[in-house]
């Protein structure tokens, strides 16, 4: 991939983001998205992604690597949103009380970025679709297009810019 796909990319990662954290400020049809810790957890999937493409781009010595990175972070991504995604099918595999919860609130950063990393919400709650969809199931949309792209292009060889 090229230096500009890759900054695409991460500004891509960064967008969801900051929709995220705008859900979350100002929630959506007049209902609160309280992220819970699988929302965390897809967040830093995206931030590592931002992360390792933003990297990419800038020290292309170490691309290769940094491409590795960003398919491992889209992977953990598809894990964990479709770990929510099964939740919000089976509501009653949730306790409601996730004790995951209390082990992301736990860390140095979130009490640094409450507004970003704070776990507050529950895993299986039902929330106001968005264009026909639920969050933890857009995301797990983009977190599959990211790593099929990833996938494929990670062996493609391309000029640098």
């Amino acid at each position: 991939m090229s230096r500009t796909q890759y900054l695409f990319i991460s500004l891509f990662s960064l967008s969801l983001v900051v929709f995220a954290v705008l859900l979350q400020q100002f929630g959506y049809q007049d209902t609160p998205f309280l992220p819970c810790p699988l929302c965390i957890l897809q967040r830093i999937g995206c931030l590592g992604i931002a992360i390792s493409c933003f990297l990419a781009a800038g020290i292309p010595a170490l691309k290769k690597l940094f491409h590795l990175l960003a398919a491992m972070s889209a992977c953990f991504g598809v894990i964990i949103a479709g770990k929510q995604v099964w939740l919000l099918s089976y509501p009653e595999a949730s306790c409601g009380i996730d004790p995951l919860e209390v082990w992301i609130n736990q860390f140095q950063l979130v009490q640094g970025l409450p507004w970003l990393f704070k776990a507050d919400g529950l895993c299986s709650a039902k929330l106001p679709a968005i264009l026909g969809l639920q969050v933890p199931e857009w995301s797990l949309f983009w977190f599959c297009v990211l790593l099929i792209l990833f996938a494929v292009t990670f062996f493609k060889h391309t000029k640098t810019e």
